[in-house]
This record gives structure tokens, sequence and C-alpha cells, in this order.
């Protein structure tokens, strides 16, 4: 089958698939196998050869393996060793040894259980992350211990990758094999990161200097290659390779900026590959070994959620913190796929083996988002010391704000939140700060400041924190999501409450003031309007009338700072399509607004606004209602994409 016609089939289905799934709010994770499955040679046959696409697919692992090198830090390992070395090294060789286990009382060799094992040691980084952060749980007790875990699995993958390729040798030349991988590898890794950190780090400031994009993303496509193929020579992987070339990036001032370019190329590659994944399941041979399937499925939820617990009860974690992460880490995750399609290249495992463990890694994901959704209701249902603790947690919320009266509460105690906390007490102002980092909280309190821990997004511990007899809500962080169910309890609570919200900029400034915020606070506009303060100031402005134009800017809620121009540079954000924006549009003589005034017109019946008209090098900002446009008109309008889009075929075409 040729190849465009391949790309074409599994772009069109995946584009559609990626849609669906976002709108389901699943993981695209699950719409690529999905689609593997349905064009595979197994189903409907679209795309017959597998291997058509699978060296195309193979760059992603490489890209995925990259990236796993950019987050690999040794100050953020050493901060965390306790976890990561201690429960994370825990977890996965006491799955390693209890599914070896397994295959062995199963008639399956060590070999493969090893291998298995090691693929269903894996969690899921890319969905728990983004799930830990929708959550606001990245800093909780649990949230840290499984950003610990699945670093150590992340690092574990490496040698899995080189050990996995010996299994399929004879068990006389295994060790020897294994021996000589495994000093390859070291050899590889003392070298490149010795010599190849220095070299790199000068190499990268010189592409710098020439000031391209292009030439900076060539370089980092170059160097991620060409450190892929240099271990493939040295009888490594290429993932090997890729992971070592991210790691010495990670080491430079670089390093955001590659992870940004690099992300494109990741995700679409690493796409094709769960697509190349889907295509190996065989759905007959599935449904023809179901009750293993469902039993693997089983013994891997419960066989992790049981390792991890006690692991993290042997840790000092409390029970509900140690049932959260069990639950959080029992399913599986895509590097188990990656190493699933290696033991399937190197034929360590028979096709029955791969077919069954596949199936059951792949519905184990499906699972994921579901048993996070009600792990809450599971802990409180079966750890009753929960109960206490929460019942703890807000009896010595409330006795603090029992104390307190006309006080602010603040919901987080982060930088922002610290520096508004000093702000209100110079002022005579009482506070209560709630907070998720138990560290931070910690460190806080013995410093004698009003903090508690508490999620402020759950209705019962802003009643503790006593919100009815507030004077004001300040939410501290910018995110959008729990500053709306901040405010939807708040305003179920005390109606009257004034509520002060911090966001990054205008995107979310309507959302938060429909949600019942009484001030919403862009950051970026108010850099922008302190940056023009000083300036003006320096320029030799009266602060009087600096002070002034601030005030009337902040009265018309920065109607006037609203939205900016849009380059290419600010293409890529989820909600690109929603964002307000500025758009200009050139008037001709034969357009249909000249002539016309703008009330005439009425170009807000299109969800947009005239914000200022350009005539002859003097730009007239909010023009008045009667004000009539003349041919070459620059107008500038402001609202929504689709809106802007209506806008200038009102005022060209009518």
């Amino acid at each position: 089958m040729p190849t465009l016609p391949t790309i074409l089939i599994l772009l069109g289905t995946c584009v559609v698939s990626v849609i669906v799934f976002r709108r389901l709010a699943l993981p695209p994770i699950l719409g690529y196998l999905l689609v593997g499955t349905l064009v595979g040679p197994h189903a409907f046959n679209l795309v017959p050869n597998v291997d058509s696409v699978s060296h195309l697919a193979e760059f992603g692992i490489v890209f995925l393996m990259f990236s796993i090198g950019l987050e690999f830090s040794l100050s953020r390992l050493f901060a965390m060793k306790r976890i990561v070395f201690g429960l994370g090294a825990a977890q996965v060789l006491a799955t390693l040894l209890v599914m070896t286990g397994i295959a062995l009382l199963a008639g399956l060799t060590w070999q493969v259980g090893v291998s298995v094992g090691g693929a269903l040691a894996m969690s899921s980084t890319a969905l728990l992350v983004k799930l830990l952060g929708e959550r606001l749980e990245i800093d909780s007790p649990h949230g840290r211990e499984v950003i610990g875990v699945l670093l150590f699995q992340d690092l574990a993958v490496v040698p899995l990758l080189i050990l996995i390729p010996s299994f399929s040798q004879a068990p006389e030349t295994m060790a020897w094999l294994m021996g000589i991988a495994v000093a390859k590898a070291s050899i590889v890794l003392m070298v490149v990161t010795h010599f190849g950190k220095r070299a790199l780090s000068r190499w990268l400031v010189v592409v710098a200097r020439g000031k391209s994009a292009e030439l900076f993303m060539l370089n980092v496509l170059l160097v991620t290659l060409g450190l892929a193929y240099l271990t493939e020579l040295a009888g490594l992987s290429m993932a090997l390779g890729a992971f070592i070339a991210g790691m010495l990036i990670s080491e430079t001032e670089f390093r955001h900026e590659v992870a940004e370019d690099i992300k494109p190329f990741r995700d679409v590659l690493m796409g094709l590959f769960f697509v190349t994944v889907g295509m190996l399941l065989d759905l007959p041979v599935v449904l023809e070994h179901l009750p293993v399937v469902l039993a693997i499925l089983t013994g891997l939820l419960v066989v992790k959620f049981a390792v991890v617990f006690a692991a993290s009860r042997l840790f000092g974690a409390l029970p509900g913190a140690a049932m959260r992460s069990g639950i959080w880490l029992c399913a599986g995750g895509e590097f188990g796929l990656v190493l699933l399609s290696l033991i399937r290249q190197t034929g360590v495992a028979s096709q029955e083996v791969v077919q069954v463990t596949l199936a059951a890694l792949v519905v184990s994901l499906l699972c994921a988002p579901f048993l996070v959704h009600y792990s809450e209701r599971l802990i409180l249902r079966f750890v009753s010391s929960e109960w206490m603790l929460r019942s703890m947690q807000l009896t010595r919320l409330a006795a603090k704000a029992m104390r307190t009266e006309k006080h602010a509460v603040i919901c987080g105690f982060g930088r922002s939140g610290q520096q508004l906390a000093r702000f209100m007490t110079y002022e005579g102002v009482s506070c209560l700060a709630l907070d998720l980092d138990p560290d931070r909280v910690a460190e806080a309190t013995a410093a004698g400041e009003n903090v508690v821990y508490g999620d402020a997004t759950r209705r019962e511990t802003l009643i503790a924190a006593g919100i009815g007899r507030a004077s004001v809500l300040v939410v501290s962080f910018a995110d959008t999501k729990a500053a709306e169910l901040i405010i939807h309890h708040a305003r179920e609570i005390a109606p009257g409450l004034p509520i002060v919200v911090r966001a990054i900029d205008e995107k979310d400034f309507d959302v938060l003031q429909r949600a019942g915020a009484a001030e919403v606070v862009p950051e970026t506009l108010e850099l922008a309007m302190m940056l023009a303060s000083h300036a003006l100031i320096q320029s030799g402005m009266p602060i009087s009338r600096v002070l002034k134009r601030i005030r009337e800017i902040r009265g018309t809620r920065y109607r006037s700072l609203r939205g900016f121009f849009h380059g290419a540079q600010d293409v890529g954000d989820e909600r690109d399509h929603e964002e307000t924006r500025l758009c200009s549009v050139s008037l001709e003589e034969a357009a249909f607004a000249v002539g016309k005034t703008v009330d005439e017109l009425a170009v807000e019946r299109s969800g947009a606004e005239v914000m200022a008209i350009r005539r002859r090098d003097i730009r007239t900002q909010e023009p008045s209602s009667d004000a009539r446009f003349e041919a070459g008109d620059v107008v500038v309008l402001l609202g929504a994409p689709e809106a802007l889009t209506l806008a200038e075929e009102r005022l060209l075409k009518g």
C-alpha cells in the first residue's frame, strides 16, 4: 500500500478520534489505540502492513525518551531521593518479583516474567501528572508519592530497554550479552556525559547566536537523532541515546526552549506509535482468551495497588494517603506499551502472551481516570481513619477561624499568597490562609503565620474557614477551574462576600466575573500598567496624572488594555480559538463600511467591537457611535477569532 494514502488514513482517523476522546474527557492515547485496532490487519484492514508505519512510529519512542531525559535533574532526584529511590524502587522491584512469580506458576520462563512484569510495573506519567495538576494535588502527600514513583519508573525503563533484548538469546550466552550491554551503556554514558556536556553547551551557544528558530530546531533534531544513532551503532537502543541527549540538554540554559520546540514532534510521533501498538491488538485472539485478559487486568490492578499501599505505609504514609497512591498507580502506562512492543520484536514472549497482556494494559489505561475520579469515595468507604483525619483537619481550621471575624480568607499560600498576607497584616487586617503543601504549611505555621492545611475547593473547608464571617475571599493562585469551583461554593455559603481572584491574563477575565468574582486581577495587564506608570513618571509626567490614568483603566475593567495582536509565536494554546484578540482591517474604496457610521454598521452584533480607527496616521481610541468610516481607514477590532471573522466580513462585504 502506498505510503501517502496510509498516512492520510491514519491522520484522518486520529484527528476524529482525538476530538471525540477530548470531548469525553478521556486521554487521547486511548483514541490512538482504538484507531490502530480498527484500521489494523486484525479488524477493517485499512492498513494491512504494520511495518509501513512502524519505522516512523519508532521515532515517537525516541522523542518520548528525549523528553524524559529533559526532565531528568540530579537536584530534583536528590530532593525527592527518599520517595524516588525508596518507594519508587520498592514498587518496581516488588511488582517485578510478584509478576515473575505468577509467570513461573503459569508455566512461563522467568525471562518472560521479568519482561512482562517490567511492562506491567509502569504507570502512565502523562495521564497521572495531568490529573494531579487538574485536581491541584501535586503538592499533596499522595501527589508527591505518585510523582516520585513515576520518576523512578521512567528511569527504570532505561535498564529494561537494555535487558529485554538479551532475554531472547540462549541461556549460556545471555549473561555474557547482558554484561556486554551494561558495559557498553556505562561506557557510552561516561564518555558522553563527561565530554558531551561541555561541548554541547558551547555548541548550543554558537547555534543560539544565529538567532534563527529554524536553525535551533534543526540542531536539536541533529543532536537527538545523532546520539540515538550512535547508541544503536554500539548495539544499544536508540531510545537510550535519546535519553542521554535529553539529559545533557537538561543541564544547559536552553532546556525549556528545547522542550517546547520538540513537543510537536514528540506528540505526533508518539501518537503514531500508539496507533501501531493498537494495530498489533488481535481482537479475535483477545476475545478467545477473554477470561485470561480479565484475570491479568484484575491481577494487575490488585497487585500494584497492594504493592504501592504496603510500600507507602512502610515509608510512613497514613492509610488514606497510601490508599490514594495505590489507586492512582495501579493501572498501566505508556511505557508498558513501549516495552511490550520491544518484547514482541525480540520474541521474548509468545504472540498469545503479548496479545492478552497488551489488551489488559489498554483496558487498565481506560480505567485509570475513573479510578482516580472515584478514589475519594473508595477511601472514605474503606479507611475509617480518613473520616477522623478529615474531621480533625476541619476542627483545627474551624478553631483558628473562630477567633477571627471580618478576616481575609486567602486560598493558596504560595509566593503571591504570602506577600498578600503580609500586606494585609501591615494594614491591620487579620488573615487565614489555606494551602495544600504540608511542608509549606509546617514552615509558615512555625514562623507564626495563620495558615492551615486545607483544600479550598471543598465546600466544608470554606465553611470551616469561616467565610460567612469574613470580609473578603482571595484566590491567590491562577487556576480558572479551581477558582470557579471556589466561587461557586462561596456564593452558596456567603452570597454577599466580595471575592478577588487572580488570573494570568484577560482570557479568563469574563469567565471569572460571570462566575461571581467581584474583582479579577489579570497579571499581564497589571504588569503592563506598572511598567507604563514607572516609564511615564521617569519621562516627566506628573504622578497624579499617572495615578488618575491607572484608576480610569481599572474603573473600565481594563477595557483599553484588553486583547493583543497575535503572531506566529502565540499559536498553540489549547484555548487559542477562544482567546480575545485584536485585529486590524483596512478599508478600501469598495468596502461596505465606507460612508457608514459605527452605529449604522452594528459590528457588535457579530460579537466583536471597534476599539480604534486609524486615519492618516492619527489613531482615535474608542470612537463614538456617530463616527463615520472613510476609505483608507484602518479599523482595530476586539473579539474572539470567529467574531473577528464575522466583523471583518461585515466591514468589507456587508
